[in-house]
């Protein structure tokens, strides 16, 4: 069997017997672990860190801002302002790694939290 074959399976499984929250938590956790990586390297390797926090942060100001998201409308409206000033930040020229992933490292916790 193909590698990648039994990986997915296998993250499959894994990701069975944790909830939601749980996997998001683990979302945010993957990227951070990028942005650490990256805030010392190469110029390209920065980019590459700064465009996964960004899908990951689109997403999340998608499903918060859609009508059906069962959130309450505080916490949906405090989650697009973090993601506004992320966005900000992350549109800045010199980006800062350490609030980015200051931010990230907060989600995950309440997200574990929340289980």
């Amino acid at each position: 069997m193909h590698h990648a074959a039994r990986a997915s399976r296998a993250y499959r499984a894994a990701s069975s017997h944790r909830s939601l929250r749980e996997q998001e938590a683990e979302v945010f956790r993957l990227v951070n672990a990028r942005l650490r990586e990256a805030r010392d390297k190469s110029p390209s390797a920065r980019v590459r860190a700064i465009c996964d926090n960004r899908r990951l942060w689109t997403v999340v100001m998608d499903l918060v801002k859609d009508p059906a998201n069962g959130l309450p409308e505080g916490t949906r409206a405090a989650l697009v302002s973090v993601a506004i000033s992320v966005k900000r930040v992350m549109d800045a020229g010199d980006p800062d790694f350490d609030w980015l992933v200051s931010i990230n490292d907060a989600i995950a916790a309440g997200l574990g939290l929340a289980s």
